[in-house]
């Protein structure tokens, strides 16, 4: 079973527009005490904020992933820049040629090293 602070950290993360606490309890499968002690853990580490928030005159948090910075090293594949910052092309990332050519090179070097 996933790491329920993993699994919810997740699904926040995936939801730019926040989650409600009372709703993420219900699909993490847990009880409300367990999630409070979820989003604790995680606003405490910096991951994510708790805004207050009325649902229906009941008083919840709408939770949000804060944006966290990139590792340089996730850009590079040995000492080529990922393609697609400056790229100025129209495409479809499953038919981007030079993005595959990129992860194919990444590939290369991780399997060699």
């Amino acid at each position: 079973m996933a790491d329920p602070e993993e699994e919810g950290l997740k699904l926040i993360q995936s939801k730019p527009e926040g989650v409600l606490q009372s709703e993420l309890w219900k699909v993490l499968g847990v009880d409300s005490r367990k999630c409070s002690r979820i989003v604790k853990k995680l606003e405490e580490c910096g991951l994510i904020e708790r805004v207050e928030f009325r649902k229906e005159g009941i008083k919840t948090y709408l939770l949000k992933a804060k944006r966290q910075p990139v590792n340089p090293c996730d850009l590079l594949a040995g000492e080529e820049l990922i393609p697609c910052i400056g790229c100025e092309l129209e495409c479809i990332v499953e038919e981007c040629h030079p993005l595959m050519d990129w992860m194919y090179q990444l590939a290369i070097i991780e399997h060699t090293e």
